[in-house]
This record gives C-alpha cells, sequence and structure tokens, in this order.
C-alpha cells in the first residue's frame, strides 16, 4: 500500500507558510557584510545543535556547545554529551553535500551512523532495529504510542521514499519536510537516537528544496524552548491525522525565520553603507562599531567600554583609524570631546 500523509490546510498554516516565504524571501535578498553573515551562521549552527541534544537529555550548556563546536576544550566527565555535540556538527556540516539527493534508506542509515558515531555499539549504529519497541511516558508510565513492528520497517521507509520522489511538485517544501519528521519518529526505525535523526532528516529536505535560508535558522530551539509543545504536537499526529503538528511545525519555521528577517532588517536598513561595506575587509570589532553608530549616530571615546569591555583602548583607536581610512567614518573634534559618525 502507498504511503499517503492525512492532513488538512487550514488558514493557520496557510498564513504560516506564506509568512515563512515572505521572510525567506527578505533574508536571502538581503545584503550583508560578511563578518554579519559568518556570524548569523555560526550562532545557528551552536543553537540547533545545543538544542536539539537537549531535547533529549544532553546536559552542557549553550557555552559549552559553543565551545565544543569550537574545537576548545571542556573539563566535563559526560563524554556522551560532548561525542553527541560533535556528531551533531559534523552531521550538519555534511548535509549540504546531499542536496541533490531524494531520501533513501541508505542516506537514513547513513545520517543515523553519523549521528551515532562513538555513541552506540556497532549493532546499533546505522542498522534498523531488530526488535519490537514501545514509547513509554517517562512521566505516567503510559504506551504514548507502538512503532512498526521490527518486520515492517524495511517496507514502511520503502513507501516513505517512494512517496519523497512523487511528490516533488505536489508538496510544499515546509509540509514536506514537516511530514518527514514525523514519519521518522513514527517508524521509529533504530534503538535510539531517532528524534534527532527525524530533526535532521527535516533540516536536510528543507536544504535541498532551497531552504537552507544561508544556514541562518535553527528549528531546534523553537522545540526545546517548549518541549512539551512538541511532543504533543507530534503524538497528535499518531492518530492518522497530522494537520495539528503540520501547523506546528510551519509555525515554528515562520517564528524562525521572521526572527531572522527582523535582524537582518536592523542591519540592512542602510542599503548604501551596506553595499560599501561589502567591498572591504572588516573585523567583527569594526562591524559592530558600525551597527552602533547606525543606532547611535555618534560614537564616543566614553562608548568603547560598552562595546568593547575586554578590548584594550588601543586597540579600539586602531580599528577607529582604520575606518576612517576607509572612508566609512569620520572624526570631529579634539580631544575628549571627539566623536565618529557614520560618512
Amino acid at each position: 500500500m502507498a504511503y499517503k500523509p492525512e492532513y488538512t490546510i487550514s488558514n493557520s498554516m496557510l498564513n504560516y507558510v506564506a509568512e515563512a516565504e515572505a521572510s525567506r524571501q527578505i533574508i536571502e535578498n538581503s545584503l550583508l557584510v560578511p563578518q554579519w553573515e559568518r556570524k548569523f551562521q555560526t550562532e545557528a549552527l551552536i543553537r540547533t545543535i545545543h538544542h536539539s541534544v537537549a531535547i533529549e537529555g544532553n546536559g552542557m550548556s549553550l557555552k559549552e556547545t559553543e565551545q565544543v563546536v569550537r574545537g576548545e576544550e571542556v573539563k566535563t566527565v559526560r563524554m556522551r554529551d560532548i561525542q553527541e555535540i560533535i556528531n551533531y556538527r559534523d552531521v550538519i556540516n555534511y548535509l549540504p553535500s546531499l542536496k541533490e539527493k531524494s531520501l533513501s534508506k541508505d542516506l537514513l542509515l547513513d545520517l543515523h551512523q553519523r549521528l551515532g558515531r562513538r555513541i552506540l555499539e556497532g549493532s546499533k549504529l546505522g542498522k534498523l532495529r531488530k526488535t519490537d519497541s514501545v514509547i513509554v511516558s517517562s512521566k505516567t508510565g503510559e504506551v504514548v504510542f507502538d512503532p512498526p513492528p521490527a518486520g515492517e520497517i524495511g517496507s514502511e521507509i520503502e513507501e516513505l521514499c517512494d512517496w519523497d520522489k512523487s511528490s516533488t511538485k505536489d508538496v510544499h517544501p515546509l509540509l514536506k519536510a514537516g511530514i518527514l519528521h514525523f514519519e521518522v519518529v513514527r517508524v521509529h526505525p533504530f534503538v535510539d537516537l531517532n528524534g534527532r535523526t527525524a530533526r535532521i532528516v527535516a533540516t536536510w529536505s528543507l536544504m535541498r528544496e532551497g531552504y537552507d535560508i544561508r544556514r541562518f535558522f535553527s528549528l531546534e530551539e523553537h522545540y526545546d524552548q517548549d518541549a512539551r509543545s512538541y511532543y504533543e504536537a507530534l503524538d497528535s499526529g499518531h492518530s492518522g491525522d497530522l494537520s495539528k503538528w503540520l501547523t506546528y511545525f510551519t509555525e515554528g519555521v515562520a517564528i524562525e525565520l521572521r526572527r531572522i528577517k527582523e535582524q537582518v532588517l536592523e542591519l540592512s536598513r542602510d542599503h548604501k553603507l551596506i553595499q560599501k561595506l561589502g567591498q572591504v575587509a572588516l573585523n567583527e570589532r569594526q562591524v559592530a562599531v558600525i551597527h552602533y553608530l547606525e543606532q547611535n549616530e555618534t560614537f564616543r571615546n566614553q562608548d568603547f567600554r560598552k562595546l568593547f569591555a575586554e578590548i584594550s583602548d588601543d586597540t579600539i583607536l586602531r580599528d577607529l583609524k582604520d575606518l576612517m581610512e576607509k572612508q566609512i567614518i569620520r572624526k570631529r573634534g579634539r580631544t575628549k570631546a571627539a566623536y565618529y559618525q557614520l560618512k
């Protein structure tokens, strides 16, 4: 029997998709200083990793996650937590190489194998579960849902892959990603790491459909901020109707892209300035000064500590001198009364 997801497209769902599309266009067509683009990408990567593993009990803080992602040493005995972060980082960086792929059993196993590296034993790593499983609530002890028997997993995945190939033009990319996310959770193909595999599959699906949004977004943060709502939305789909889950999923995309859009618009208010900045090399401190000037019009010596608490005055003055030489800012006045403005 061919897989056919059941759902009703509501006005709410349409509005979320429309908002996400509008935000996407603004983000993709915005002119950003290269340093800000890299900053957004790095922040999104760290938030994605932290919140996805945190949903399932990883105890590392956001700051510790950032340190691991950057390859810095973190003093902890929770070696599995560190490995989970490393694996998730590596898989996200791997996803762009899969943008031309369709969903397949091999792709699913490959992603799971990478997510479970040095975490799961070999018999469970990148392999479909061979035993039946039930999902039990940790709070009530009740069975939340009963995944397909082990003997049916292969055929369930094959049907989902066939649907993925055939639905290219008929299903909006946001709905497709949401459906794939839910189905990987429902089929529960692995002994462990099903949730994060489902989230990675959804991220990959969005990327291949052009929703990489310059790799600025993190849906996982939306889920982790209210994990109960996330799991309740997923659980609603076990009735056979995915409407509530897809409404939740598209709302999450709309919220995250709205947040990014607002940041991008704030940074891109002066398009002429942004175009000019795109032609010169600036460090992060200089970009911060320009952003400050866009909001406050002037930058004085006494403002140094507001932006750069741990940077020496000499370093800041060198940055300012470089900005003046590049014709981006100008200096007014002398000595303590001096201030800087955008040119």
